[in-house]
């Protein structure tokens, strides 16, 4: 194993390769429904193009994310590009390693404001017991992180991946997790797999159970699923492609800056709830839409959905200690259906606010669950 410090660097051909690409840019001209409605609207599409193509800097993002520490380790063969951030020994002498796991179409950097809340409790309102070392990994196939080199991207293959990476190259001998969208599965596996290193496990995204484990639900589960199923029948078009045509589509995003824009947007748009415009600015849309770009990583992001369609398991029973925050946009999400999954469920909560990219709407409100949750764990 080895690892080395890491920088971001993006040539300056690229970028200006970047503001051609956006300068060509051909929008459509009528849409099929009202602004959101279809799908990306149009007006505030093009209102980004033009902020992405003469005012966007990228060099500051690049000096932002620069700050903190960045790496890039070699695990049998493996690539993985992480942020560690840990908590100064001085002011915080039993921290716990924690592990978090974004999704998509996120990066790491939608974790970075959350990370310092966690190292660093004290500036945020917390005390000196509840700090914690912070790693944020990009997902295989995601920005600096190569894909997998052997076998395919499925959850249970990158929580072992994970797990080498805090104990057998971080030298943690245990450590907790977090995880949202793609990340959370990766999560719950990792609990399920390595309970012995595992503290606990704190989900704003809860498991939902497979189908052998969801028999004879509550009234309260039945309606749950069912207004899930109700917000969802229209919005399944990204997964059904990423999962079954994924190399076409990537043909389009990783040719047109705009068109790549208006895939990851969307989503923004839509999964943050009615806190979108509070949640992201379009610095924050464009530094991570830069990323994907910069890197050409947009095809292998799609890798969790093709290869988890054909390859992944059902998530088994949990049985490490687990702590859940609701994000809003799975109110009502009953505790009776996340305990089919988690066998010792000690902490739950609904969060008022926010969105689907949790820590990054809500970071405060996060943050301030993590810690009471793990309170009892640090022992």
């Amino acid at each position: 194993m080895a690892r080395h410090s890491f920088q971001i660097h993006v040539p300056d051909i690229e970028l200006d390769d970047l503001r051609q690409r956006l300068a060509s840019t051909r929008l459509p001209q009528a849409p099929a429904g009202e602004p959101w409605e279809s799908g990306v609207d149009y007006v505030y599409l093009r209102d980004l193009v033009d902020y992405w193509r003469s005012d966007f800097d990228w060099r500051i993002q690049e000096d932002r994310l620069n700050a903190f520490p960045q790496y890039m380790s070699a695990i049998e063969g493996q690539g993985v590009h992480h942020v560690s951030v840990r908590a100064d020994r001085d002011r915080y002498s039993n921290a716990i390693p924690i592990i978090l796991s974004h999704g998509w179409p996120y990066s790491f950097v939608e974790f970075l404001d959350f990370s310092k809340r966690l190292s660093d409790p004290l500036t945020y309102g917390g005390s000196t017991n509840e700090a914690f070392d912070v790693v944020i990994p990009s997902l295989p196939g995601y920005g600096y992180s190569p894909p997998l080199v052997d076998g395919y991207f499925t959850d249970y293959a990158v929580a072992a991946l994970w797990h080498r990476l805090m104990v057998d190259e971080l030298h943690y001998e245990r450590y907790a997790t977090y995880g949202e969208d793609v990340g959370t599965s990766i999560s719950d596996w990792m609990g399920a797999l390595y309970p012995d290193s595992v503290v606990g496990l704190f989900a704003t995204h809860a498991a939902f159970p497979p189908d052998e484990r969801s028999e004879n639900l509550t009234r309260a589960e039945e309606d749950f699923r069912n207004w899930l199923s109700d917000k969802w029948h229209t919005a399944r078009g990204y997964s059904a492609v990423q999962s079954t045509r994924p190399d076409t589509l990537t043909v389009g995003l990783n040719d047109s800056p705009s068109g790549l824009l208006a895939w990851l947007v969307e989503k923004f748009h839509e999964w943050s709830g009615p806190d979108f415009d509070q949640s992201w600015t379009p610095d924050d849309i464009l530094t991570t839409t830069s990323l994907y770009w910069f890197t050409q990583s947009i095809g292998t992001s799609f890798l969790p959905y093709f290869h988890g369609r054909i390859h992944d398991k059902p998530v088994p029973l949990v049985d490490v200690p687990v702590g859940v925050a609701v994000q809003w946009g799975e109110r009502g999400f009953p505790r009776e259906y996340a305990e089919r999954t988690y066998t010792d469920l000690r902490d739950w909560t609904e969060l008022p606010s926010g969105g689907h990219f949790t820590a990054k709407q809500t970071p405060d409100l996060v943050a301030s669950a993590m810690r009471e949750f793990f309170a009892d764990l640090r022992e």
